[in-house]
């Protein structure tokens, strides 16, 4: 009797164990009180300040509202021409999650329209991601928004 297929299922199990491990290796080595390489700040990176203002607090059920907001750069030597991203995130069950995205300008305004299927008090924040120029940022406050 030969017993390949399980041997073959451990061999894999033991290959699979072996990648992780060496997959973790170099955060292991890393001291636990050690921060990051370096900072977005020590890149040279930019910073910048996003936020919002909803046009109403109170909204019907599919009903749309207008979020109008914009990305400003603190760093008065930073302006440069590109395009950023800013993404809306809701609160759902404690975690973050994203719920629409725009471009803007840095210095410049953006502007979205939402709407939401069910009723229920909406909390809202607005994200801008780490890119190669800028430092990532969030909302200083929440908005909410009742739906109902």
């Amino acid at each position: 009797m030969t017993r390949t297929p399980h041997r073959a299922g451990r061999i894999l199990s033991a290959l699979a164990i072996t990648v992780a491990v060496a997959g973790l290796a170099p955060a292991l080595a890393t001291p636990a009180g050690a921060g990051p390489l370096f900072s977005a700040t020590e890149a040279g990176k930019g910073k910048v300040k996003v936020d919002g203002k909803l046009a109403k607090d109170h909204v019907k059920v599919n009903e749309k509202v207008d979020l109008k907001g914009n990305l400003q750069v603190l760093d008065a030597a930073r302006s440069e021409a590109t395009v950023e991203a800013v993404v809306v995130q809701q609160l759902q069950a404690g975690a973050w999650v994203n719920i629409a995205d725009t471009t803007c300008r840095p210095n410049g305004g953006f502007s979205l329209s939402l709407s939401f299927r069910l009723s229920a008090t909406v909390s809202l924040r607005l994200f801008h991601p780490e890119t190669t120029l800028y430092a990532a940022a969030y909302s200083a406050g929440t908005l909410t928004l009742r739906v109902g």
